[in-house]
Formats: C-alpha cells, sequence, structure tokens
C-alpha cells in the first residue's frame, strides 16, 4: 500500500528545515505548512533575506565578525581603543559583550576552541590571524573571554602560552556568581571563582 505524504516541495522544504540546529522533524513540519498555509508567512521574503545573507555576510577579514564591508563596524571604527584586543570564542561572542557597553576596545573570534573529542587543535582556529594582528596592532591588554568549561580553559592557557613572547598584559574575564542568583545555586567552581575575583567594596 502507497503511504500518504506532502507532495515533494513540502517534502523538501521540510528536510531543509531539519537541517537548522534546534529544529527538529516535527517544528520542520510545522514551519513548512505555516509557510503553506499562513497569510502573513510573506514566504518570498524569507527566501530572499535567507539568500541576501548567503550572498553578502561574510566573516569580517580583521577580527571574524559578520560583515558586508571588508571590515565590520567595530574594525572600521577608528574611535575605538586599539590598545584593548579582546578574544572570544565564536563571533557571537562579540554582542553581549558590546552590549554592557564597558568595553570599546576591539575584538578578536578564533572561530572555535580548542576540544580534542571533536578533533578541534589550534591549528583549526584564527590563532595564526591572531598572532600576526597582535604583532601588527602592538595592544597593550589582550582580554581572553572564552569559557569556563574544560575546552575553554584549554583554550585560554594555549593563547596565554602563545603571548608570553609579546611585551603584554594579558587577562580574564572575572568569572563568579551571576546577578540576582543565590549561593546555594552556585556550583563549588563558580564559589571557588567567585571567591578568588572578590573585589573591594
Amino acid at each position: 500500500m502507497k503511504q500518504t505524504n506532502y507532495p515533494l516541495p513540502i517534502r523538501t522544504l521540510v528536510g531543509e528545515l531539519k537541517r537548522l540546529p534546534g529544529i527538529g522533524p516535527r517544528s520542520a513540519e510545522r514551519i513548512a505548512l505555516w509557510m503553506v498555509q499562513s497569510r502573513d508567512a510573506r514566504s518570498a521574503d524569507v527566501a530572499a533575506a535567507i539568500q541576501a545573507v548567503s550572498e553578502r555576510i561574510h566573516p569580517c577579514k580583521c577580527c571574524g565578525f559578520f560583515t558586508e564591508a571588508e571590515l565590520c563596524e567595530f574594525c572600521a571604527d577608528e574611535g575605538r581603543d586599539k590598545s584593548l584586543l579582546c578574544i572570544v570564542e565564536q563571533p557571537t561572542d562579540v554582542l553581549p559583550l558590546e552590549r554592557t557597553g564597558r568595553f570599546r576596545g576591539r575584538y578578536h573570534a578564533l572561530g572555535g576552541r580548542i576540544s580534542p573529542l571533536e578533533h578541534i587543535g589550534p591549528e583549526h582556529l584564527r590563532v595564526a590571524e591572531l598572532i600576526a594582528r597582535i604583532r601588527e596592532e602592538k595592544p597593550q591588554e589582550i582580554i581572553l573571554a572564552l569559557g569556563s568549561d574544560v575546552e575553554g580553559e584549554a583554550t585560554a592557557n594555549y593563547i596565554a602560552s602563545l603571548l608570553r613572547e609579546f611585551e603584554v598584559s594579558v587577562t580574564r574575564l572575572a568569572q563568579g556568581l551571576p546577578a540576582g542568583g543565590g549561593l546555594e545555586h552556585a556550583d563549588e567552581l563558580t564559589l571557588s571563582r567567585a571567591l578568588s575575583g572578590r573585589t573591594k567594596i
């Protein structure tokens, strides 16, 4: 007995949507059917936006953030403090730091972190670009804004070891209790770092 299914274009759309992170088979099917049935779906606009991103957005040649031009808005801004360089894992880590309004330096996205289990070594990251950039720009302070898990620590330690040859101050973001969080919800490592990074009031 032949199994009844949606027409091929819908099945193809569902298949493509399933490839997106965080979208399972049921969600992909719901999105596809919404695009077919809803008068507000504006499928052509969605397709055009996806096409525009695919064709026009690429990594900044300097820091790795997203841009349409050769340089992103942060690297092209001459008013930013060139003495400060903040290293992050992914381009998506730039905006949370930027939105604090507390950092006016420059960024460098590594494009990932060292993870032997996933076969990701330093050669897969933008480490060579970082070293070349430090030699050229000669920042006074480099801030390691990397994750606090095992891979983040390994990446931070590796970068710090490479930076010993430069006359530059290397710092890490303070790590501790989140705002509004109580001690009963904090693990031992978080509490330990909160104690080590305590400040005078």
